[in-house]
This record gives C-alpha cells, sequence and structure tokens, in this order.
C-alpha cells in the first residue's frame, strides 16, 4: 500500500480539497490512493457494487484548477440508489437491474452539483433493494458489513455509502433518507448523517410525491456535512416544496455560537415496547454533556411520536411506493417482470397496495398532514432541540432482516423494531442529524439523534460542531479499516 493511500486515509473531504488545492497532490494522485484502499478494503465489507476506476481516472486527467469547485479532486462515490449519473449504470440493488447494468441517460440534479463541485465520482454504494429496509443486505450484491465489526449490519439503505466511509475508503459518500436511511447506517457505522428539511435539497428529476425522501451525505466530520449542504442545498425548476434559504453558508456554521438552548430528551421507545440499555445510555450521556455546556435540559418530547395509528397508515404509503418502484423497474427493463425479479418482501409490499383503495391512500396522505403539525407543535411551544438515540438497538447481526416465506412481512416488523426514532421526521419534514457520541463496551457506535425545527440545519450544525468538540469522535478507527 502507496504512503499517500495511508496518510490520506483519514483526513475529511475539506482536508483532502486543501491538499490539491496547495499542490501537494494532484487530483489523479487523491484518486489512486482510495482506489487502492477500495480494492484492499471492500472485499471484506463488500461497500461498493458498481466501480469506473479508469473513467474517473480520465475525469481526474481533465480537472482543472477552478476557484467555483470547492471540493475538487475529493473521491467520492453515489449511493446505488436513484442517484442517475449519465453514462454509468446503477441498479438500486435489484438483481434484474444488476444484470441489465443500464447506462443512465442523464444525470440527477444532486449528481450533478456534486461534479460541479469537484467531486470524483469513481463507484456506487450498496444499497438494500429499493432502498426499502434499514440494512443493507440485498440479494442482488450480498450483504454489506460493518467495519467495526464484519458480523453485524451495516444499517440502511444507505449502508454501502456509511461502509466505505467508516473505513476510510472515501471521506464522505452520498446517501438518501425516506424513513432514516441516512441517520441508520451513520448511527452504525459511527459517523455523521445530517437528513436535511423536506425541500431543502431537490429531487429533480426523480418523483416523490410523498415528498418523504431525501438526500446528502454520511460524512466523518461536521464541517464536510455542513459543505456538502453548501453544495447540495437549493430548489430545482417545479419543485412542490422549498425551504427557505439560509441566511449565509453553512460551513460558517461549524463552531457559531448556539446560545443557551431549551431541549428535550427522549431516553425510550415513544409507543409500547423496549430499547436496547445502550441507547438510553447514550442520550443520559449526551445529555449531561449538553447540560454541563449550558443548556437547558429536561425530559420532554411531542406526544405526536406515541400515536399508534399512523404507523400502518405509513406502511400504506411505503407499500404504494413499492408499486410505483415495481412499475418503474419494468419500464426500465423493457418488459413486464414478476415475482422473481425481486425480494420477496419488496414484492409483497407492492401486492398489498393493490387492497388499499385511491381513498385509503388520500387518507394515508392527509394524516401525513395532521401528524406533521402536531409534531411540530412542540417545537412552536419553544422547543429548540430534541435528543433521541438515533436506532433503538445496536447494529444486528448480518442475517436478522433475511426473507422469510412463512412469513414475507418479516424483514419490515425487524424494521419496525429497530428503527423507532427516525420515520417520524420524514413525516414532519424537519432536519435531524445522527451522531457517533457513545459506543458500547466492544467498541461498537451508537448513534444520537438530534432534531431541530423545520429549516434549522443551521442550528444543528452549530449544536453538532460543539458536541463533536465537547464529545471528538475522529480517533476511533475501526479494526476493518486497517491498511497493509
Amino acid at each position: 500500500m502507496t504512503s499517500l493511500a495511508h496518510d490520506t486515509q483519514w483526513i475529511d473531504a475539506i482536508g483532502q480539497a486543501e491538499l490539491v488545492g496547495s499542490g501537494q497532490v494532484t487530483p489523479l494522485e487523491l484518486l489512486d490512493a482510495a482506489i487502492e484502499r477500495a480494492e484492499q478494503l471492500n472485499p471484506a465489507i463488500n461497500a461498493l457494487t458498481f466501480t469506473w476506476f479508469e473513467q474517473a481516472r480520465d475525469m481526474a486527467r481533465n480537472q482543472h484548477a477552478n476557484a467555483s469547485m470547492p471540493l475538487r479532486g475529493v473521491p467520492f462515490i453515489l449511493k446505488d440508489l436513484h442517484a442517475a449519473m449519465n453514462g454509468f449504470p446503477l441498479s438500486n440493488g435489484n438483481k434484474a437491474l444488476k444484470a441489465a447494468a443500464a447506462n443512465s441517460n442523464y444525470s440527477a440534479e444532486i449528481v450533478q452539483r456534486f461534479i460541479n463541485a469537484g467531486l470524483l465520482i469513481f463507484g456506487r454504494g450498496n444499497s438494500p433493494e429499493f432502498g426499502s429496509l434499514p440494512t443493507t443486505e440485498p440479494e442482488a450484491w450480498g450483504p454489506t458489513r460493518n467495519p467495526w465489526d464484519l458480523t453485524r449490519m451495516a444499517g440502511g439503505s444507505s449502508g454501502g455509502s456509511a461502509a466505505a466511509v467508516a473505513a476510510g475508503i472515501v471521506p464522505a459518500a452520498h446517501a438518501t433518507d425516506g424513513g432514516g436511511s441516512v441517520r441508520i447506517p451513520a448511527a452504525c457505522c459511527g459517523l455523521v448523517g445530517l437528513k436535511v428539511s423536506q425541500g431543502r435539497i431537490t429531487a429533480a428529476p426523480n418523483r416523490d410525491e410523498t415528498n418523504l425522501g431525501v438526500e446528502l451525505v454520511v460524512s466523518r466530520t461536521v464541517r464536510d456535512t455542513a459543505i456538502m449542504l453548501d453544495i447540495a442545498q437549493g430548489p430545482s425548476v417545479g419543485d412542490r416544496v422549498i425551504a427557505p434559504p439560509p441566511l449565509r453558508p453553512y460551513v460558517q456554521e461549524v463552531g457559531a455560537p448556539t446560545g443557551i438552548l431549551k431541549i428535550g430528551f427522549l431516553d425510550h421507545r415513544p409507543t409500547p415496547g423496549s430499547i436496547d440499555p445502550e441507547c438510553a445510555e447514550g442520550v443520559h450521556r449526551v445529555v449531561s454533556v449538553l447540560q454541563q455546556l449550558g443548556h437547558t435540559v429536561e425530559e420532554s418530547w411531542p406526544t405526536a411520536l406515541a400515536d399508534q395509528s399512523f404507523a400502518p397508515k405509513f406502511t400504506s404509503i411505503w407499500s404504494t411506493n413499492m408499486s410505483v418502484a415495481r412499475e418503474s423497474t419494468a419500464e426500465m427493463l423493457g418488459r413486464d417482470v414478476t415475482a422473481d425479479d425481486f425480494e420477496l418482501v419488496n414484492w409483497t409490499m407492492a401486492e398489498y397496495s393493490k387492497s388499499a383503495s385511491a381513498t385509503d391512500y388520500a387518507n394515508a396522505i392527509l394524516s401525513t398532514s395532521h401528524f406533521r403539525r402536531a409534531v411540530q407543535q412542540w417545537w412552536a411551544d419553544g422547543w429548540d432541540i430534541l435528543v433521541t438515540p438515533t436506532t433503538g438497538r445496536i447494529p444486528l447481526p448480518i442475517g436478522s432482516f433475511d426473507n422469510d416465506p412463512r412469513d414475507p412481512m418479516k424483514p419490515m416488523k425487524v424494521a419496525a423494531d429497530f428503527v423507532p426514532f427516525t420515520p417520524a421526521f420524514n413525516t414532519s419534514g424537519q432536519p435531524a442529524i445522527s451522531l457517533p457520541l457513545h459506543s458500547t463496551a466492544t467498541g461498537l457506535p451508537v448513534g444520537i439523534q438530534l432534531v431541530a425545527a423545520y429549516g434549522r440545519e443551521d442550528l444543528l450544525i452549530r449544536l453538532a460542531s460543539q458536541l463533536e468538540e465537547a464529545m471528538p469522535w475522529a480517533h476511533r478507527y475501526p479494526a476493518a479499516s486497517q491498511l497493509k
């Protein structure tokens, strides 16, 4: 392994861009170092699906100095889900699309913004089929393993991206979040994962009529997440929901004063059931630090989170989305699809949607409006931040979400137990960030979620950077990241 691959492994994206900007390395040298790490480390963790090393090298050779490229030369990967890049394949974690390996004929708007910022994209991170589960173990590509413990899941649905960042292959990677899919793998892999407000970043030209899904990255540092948000944020033509623009660049919020915040916390499942003690302990540790930092912290949370009537309505929306995914897959393949083209749980959800009427779906969408208003009222009543565990369990063993013909919906039942804290804020549209602020005695990361009012990514970044300084995590590296 070359010294550059070692020396740049744990430098964040801003730091790597500074190396290029100062002339200490070229974009090609930086890319080659990342490819070396990928070739050595990926076999153990299975984070990557499609790769295009030689085409990326050509991009690096032709990437000239440009002041409009804040992350020029930084190696990067896209999640293998919806993020089309003109001339390159994607599978959405589906075995039929993997076999077809068809190249996209356009680039999604966020992908083009990444390219315009100077990021060198050389491949894709593994994703569960259609991003439907909070683990990354698709039949198409096999399981992505957690670099902190190879017997355990890396989370999902952005698990490939998270494992690649946690192992030090790349400093940051594209991720999406429709029910926790940025925050969950960030929690499992010891990373920063920000789910932005609805309408903060355009989804163009992809469809998300429910407005549950958003995109950004997983990273190792708060400042990388902030600069990626600066790069990606903003609307596009035809967007239905547009978040208010920031008052200044988000990277300027890193280290900025927070003032004294009124913070509530939730250390248990809001609906009946238990969580792992480590998840509650992580909340208590963070609450103690927040109090030491001078914030006002009390046990308080939106009581709407305890509403058990919303879950089946969310399932109705989720299953309808799966039906749409089935139709779009048939369109991409140019043929009718069958159950053999899909994993059992996803085919079952798509079939379930047939039993729901248009009225059922309309009522489910209407319920999201009621739920959004009820949840956001807690912030309107004067609270600034809510602290919760990110997940209800520490990362589960590989295979916990396997399809079971005797119980086709088993993976979704496991998912409901595993993630009681993240989906609500996709529905409410609020920004939420997972930070690696706790770990088990064996070193397995435990993420803590901070949630702010709609549009307040600036406040989340300020508080996250304050906690990054008070409870640093950058010095911790997983065993599976050791280069030879």
